[in-house]
C-alpha cells in the first residue's frame, strides 16, 4: 500500500472546519465589515470590531439596544427598520444601501445585507447583519458623474459658441463678400483693359476666400452633426469632404453595440475630423482608413493613412495645434489619445472615449442633509 503524500495529508488537515471559537475570532476581527447579530425583535446581541470602527459605538454602549438607532430620524419615523426585518423573514434576506447614522450623529452611506437566522426547527433565532461603509465609493460615483455633467455642459457649449459664429461668418462675412464680388464684375464689365483683367484677378480672389470660409462653415459646424447618430455624421463627412471634395480614397469600419451620447459621438466626429485634416494638410497620403468600434466600455477609434510617415511633435510645435486640441478633447472626455508615426508607413492616430450609458435623474433622497 501507497504511502500518502506528505503535501495531500497537510491539505486534508487545513481543509478542516474552523472550530466555533476560531469562526468567532475570525468574524470579530475583521474590520472592513461591520458584523453582528439581532435577536427576533431586532435588538443587538453581539458587535465585531468592524461594525466599531464604522458606527463608533463600542460594545458596551451598544449591545441591548434596537438597531433602528442607525437609521436617520425620517427612516425611524417611516418605519423602515422593522419593514427591513419583515422583508428578510418573508424572503431570506434583504440586501439595501442608503444613510445611516454614527454615534456622533454623523451620517455615512451603507451597503447593508440582513439575513434571517433559523435553527432546525424552522424557529426563527434572530437575524445577522453585515453593514459596509460604501461613502468614498459613493463620493467617487458622483465625483465621476459631476465631471461627466461638466464635460457634456462644455461640450455643449462649444458647440453652440461653434454654430454661432458659423452663422455670422455665413450670413454675414460671406454675403458681404458675395456682394464684393458682384459689384467687381460689374465693373470689371465696364472697364477698359488692364483695369478689367485686375478687377477680374480681384473677383477670382474673393471668390477663392469665398469659398475657404463656406469650408470653415462646415468644419464649425457640418450640416446635421447634432440631429444624426455618430455613424451616419462620420460617413457623410467622409463622402463629401475626404470622398468629394479632396477625391481621397477611404474605408469605413464600424462595430458600435449601441449609439454614444451626443456628447461622446461630437467629441469623436471632432477628433476625427481634425485627424483627417491632418491627413490632407500633411501627411501626402493616398488613402485613408477609419474605424470606430466597441471596446473596455468605450469606443476606440483609428484614423490610419499610407503617407510619408514623417516624425511629428505631439507637443504643439510644427504649428500642429490640432494635435493639442485632439488630445486633449479625448482625455477631457475621460478618455486617452496617441499617434503612431513612422517613415515610410503612414500614420496612426488612436484614441477612446468611454461611452456611458445616460445620466441617471438624481434623486431627491440621496443626499445627505
Amino acid at each position: 500500500m501507497t504511502q500518502e503524500p506528505q503535501q495531500r495529508k497537510w491539505v486534508r488537515k487545513q481543509a478542516a472546519p474552523l472550530s466555533d471559537a476560531a469562526f468567532t475570532l475570525l468574524v470579530q476581527g475583521v474590520l472592513d465589515y461591520g458584523i453582528f447579530m439581532l435577536d427576533p425583535q431586532g435588538y443587538i446581541i453581539s458587535w465585531n470590531a468592524g461594525a466599531e470602527r464604522i458606527k463608533g459605538y463600542k460594545a458596551e454602549d451598544i449591545l441591548g439596544q434596537h438597531f433602528s438607532v442607525f437609521y436617520p430620524p425620517e427612516d425611524q419615523a417611516s418605519g423602515k427598520p422593522q419593514w427591513e426585518l419583515e422583508t428578510a423573514v418573508a424572503e431570506g434576506r434583504l440586501e439595501d444601501e442608503g444613510w445611516r447614522v454614527r454615534q456622533d450623529g454623523s451620517r455615512f452611506w451603507a451597503n447593508v445585507v440582513i439575513t434571517a437566522l433559523w435553527d432546525e426547527e424552522g424557529v426563527l433565532q434572530g437575524f445577522g447583519k453585515v453593514t459596509r461603509d460604501m461613502s468614498e465609493r459613493r463620493a467617487a460615483q458622483h465625483a465621476l458623474t459631476e465631471r461627466r455633467r461638466l464635460f457634456d455642459h462644455l461640450v455643449q457649449a462649444q458647440e453652440t459658441e461653434r454654430r454661432r459664429i458659423a452663422w455670422d461668418v455665413h450670413d454675414d462675412s460671406i454675403q458681404a463678400m458675395v456682394a464684393v464680388g458682384m459689384r467687381l464684375e460689374l465693373l470689371a464689365d465696364r472697364m477698359p483693359e488692364p483695369y478689367a483683367a485686375e478687377l477680374q484677378r480681384l473677383d477670382t480672389s474673393v471668390r477663392e476666400a469665398i469659398g475657404r470660409l463656406r469650408s470653415l462653415t462646415f468644419r464649425l459646424h457640418p450640416p446635421g452633426i447634432d440631429r444624426h447618430g455618430l455613424v451616419e455624421g462620420l460617413s457623410s463627412h467622409l463622402e463629401d469632404v475626404v470622398g468629394s471634395s479632396w477625391g481621397m480614397p477611404y474605408s469605413f469600419d464600424h462595430q458600435l453595440d449601441r449609439e454614444p451620447p451626443p456628447e461622446t459621438a461630437i467629441t469623436i466626429f471632432r477628433i476625427v475630423q481634425e485627424a483627417l485634416l491632418n491627413v490632407h494638410k500633411h501627411a501626402h497620403a493616398s488613402r485613408v482608413d477609419l474605424s470606430i468600434k466597441s471596446a473596455d466600455g468605450g469606443i476606440v477609434t483609428h484614423v490610419r493613412d499610407d503617407g510619408t510617415g514623417a516624425p511629428m511633435s505631439q507637443d504643439g510645435s510644427r504649428d500642429h495645434f490640432g494635435v493639442i486640441e485632439m488630445r486633449e478633447r479625448a482625455e477631457t472626455a475621460g478618455g486617452w489619445w496617441s499617434m503612431h508615426s513612422r517613415p515610410g508607413t503612414g500614420t496612426t492616430v488612436e484614441f477612446w472615449v468611454p461611452n456611458p450609458l445616460p445620466l441617471p435623474v438624481p434623486a431627491l433622497t440621496d443626499e445627505a442633509p
